[in-house]
């Protein structure tokens, strides 16, 4: 039997990755940001921008405890944490 070589390759289009989950919530927050910027009393909204932000927390949190490489550099690219 030909032995099978399991190797993880990451595709940027991926969109199952936490990786690429938390681009696309950093993208979703940056956008209600600017619109809340201008419509202060949108409430919806502002519910809908915390559940973002935590549900990018959580992946954050995970992918922290995964893969500390892979944090560190995704941090740094977004620019999210100090």
């Amino acid at each position: 039997m030909a032995e099978k070589t399991t190797t993880k390759t990451k595709v940027k289009n991926d969109t199952g990755l936490p990786e690429s989950q938390i681009r696309i919530f950093t993208d979703r927050i940056n956008s209600i940001n600017e619109h809340l910027k201008i419509n202060k009393k949108d409430n919806s909204s502002r519910r809908g921008l915390m559940l973002h932000v935590s549900k990018r927390r959580r992946l954050l949190k995970y992918l922290q405890k995964r893969n500390l490489n892979d944090y560190t550099l995704l941090i740094k690219e977004l620019k999210i944490r100090k």
